[in-house]
């Protein structure tokens, strides 16, 4: 989906159309961005940066509190759209995910088309645009769909793959930050392709375990499948930053917005959660975990958010640049069995 929390509030509200809008929590109390529109990306405002930096950028930014009901509604629209395609479905986030679109219940034989009709279909459900990539593979479509954002379609058919490949930066690489890219170019790593050569060993000492993953990637090859729901044994929301994040108020907010997520997600599977989990991955790549276990099960948002961004004192965010963040909840039994053990841990 485009700009989703911000293309929602666009839409429910005409006089946002057409402006810079940041969904989030207020400058003055140290609010950061959860969503920005591309009005506002215009100025270089981009989620998880402190509010207060973005209305320097762009000081007619448009402010709104989040509405996360109202974007999962949205976002329940939009999954029960892709499911009547295919049950392959992959879902990354509230926003996002993955089809195999090899057997559709269109019948359409190439995936492009299956694309534009569910473009079509969630323009016409929902009001907002959605942009895809069609792709033999996950790390291709992951890269074309957001190649003519928003409202694009960009197709990687077998025979371009290798085309495609050669225009790419070496950003393009899934997990490749900022940091890790200047590594990479500094070393004479400019463009994807040029990983393939690089000697090996020299590679695994930029980027460590990483090293045979990224020269998969640099011919294309990803043999993951599209994995649909499952039973849930867990729960996590994990994103990489475009930008590290160094700004310790920024980061305790992400981590707290994912877990409230993950609470909603509870609330809405009537789960409870014995454990809580945060990932922290800092700039040079080393990731940490850290966990709590409950005394008792629960899916209370304040509860879970608290639990996680209390963790976040045992690392070192704030003090060493972060690229990656996640929350988790693990150890997931029905709701009704948590309120018969009576309470929630506080």
């Amino acid at each position: 989906m485009d700009a989703f929390y911000a293309s929602v509030e666009q839409r429910d509200e005409p006089a946002l159309r057409g402006r810079p809008v940041a969904v989030g929590g207020r400058p003055e109390g140290r609010g950061v961005v959860a969503a920005a529109s591309y009005e506002a990306r215009e100025f270089g405002v981009r989620s998880a940066m402190p509010m207060a930096r973005a209305v320097r950028l762009c000081p007619q930014l448009a402010i709104v509190r989040p509405d996360f009901e109202k974007y999962r509604a949205a976002s329940g629209q939009v999954m029960a759209i892709l499911r009547d395609c295919t049950p392959l479905v992959e879902p990354l986030s509230l926003d996002e995910a993955y089809l195999d679109v090899t057997t559709n219940s269109f019948n359409e034989e190439f995936g492009s088309s299956v694309a534009r009709r569910l473009k079509q279909q969630i323009k016409d459900a929902t009001g907002l645009t959605a942009s895809a990539g069609v792709a033999p593979n996950k790390f291709l479509a992951k890269i074309a769909s957001g190649w003519r954002k928003p409202d694009g379609l960009t197709v990687i058919s077998p025979e371009r793959v290798e085309a495609f490949l050669e225009q790419l930066p070496v950003e393009a690489l899934w997990g490749v930050g900022p940091v890790t890219a200047r590594k990479l170019r500094e070393a004479g790593i400019e463009r994807l392709v040029q990983v393939r050569s690089f000697d090996q060993a020299e590679l695994a000492k930029l980027v460590g375990s990483m090293a045979d993953w990224l020269r998969r990637l640099s011919y294309g090859d990803d043999p993951r499948p599209v994995v649909p729901d499952r039973a849930a044994k867990s729960s996590s929301s994990e994103n990489t930053y475009a930008e590290d994040l160094v700004d310790l108020a920024a980061i305790r907010a992400e981590v707290g917005r994912m877990a409230r997520e993950n609470a909603e997600w509870l609330a809405r599977k009537r789960l409870a959660a014995k454990s809580i989990d945060i990932k922290v991955r800092y700039a040079d790549f080393s990731t940490v975990t850290r966990s709590h276990t409950l005394s008792l099960p629960t899916s209370d948002a304040d509860v879970i958010a608290s639990w996680a961004t209390m963790l976040l004192e045992k690392t070192e965010a704030g003090q060493r640049p972060v690229r990656l963040l996640g929350a988790g909840v693990h150890g997931l039994v029905a709701e009704r069995l948590a309120a018969a053990a009576g309470g929630v841990d506080l």
